[in-house]
């Protein structure tokens, strides 16, 4: 036998998205933990780049608040790519019931 039939690894295939946003599955489902991860990203990538051109435009022109403005400028910016991708809506499964929908159901028996 040769050593390459006895080092199998085991390899985990990813279903493929067709939805095409991160965090969401092919089924409509949201990916709950990983959705959490790609707003994260978008939030905190946002405000990294946009701190950097206000940095960048601070030290040109010899202010000091374009940092500010372009930290809040890119955790909006986050925000709303995370929203146009589907990831910040307030989604439940089918089949599940939210605390938005009432009442327990063990109250009425």
């Amino acid at each position: 036998m040769s050593s390459r039939n006895s080092k199998r690894k085991n390899v985990r295939q990813i279903p493929n998205s067709t939805s095409g946003s991160p965090g969401v599955s092919a089924d409509g489902g949201d990916g709950g933990y990983n959705a959490g991860i790609a707003v994260f990203s978008y939030i905190i990538g946002g405000i990294i780049v946009w701190s950097l051109i206000g940095w960048g435009l601070d030290y040109l022109w010899g202010t000091r608040w374009i940092v500010l403005a372009g930290a809040l400028l890119g955790a909006a910016g986050g925000f709303y790519l995370s929203h146009m991708h589907g990831l910040t809506s307030n989604r439940t499964s089918p089949g599940e019931d939210g605390a938005a929908s009432g009442p327990s159901k063990d109250e009425e028996q």
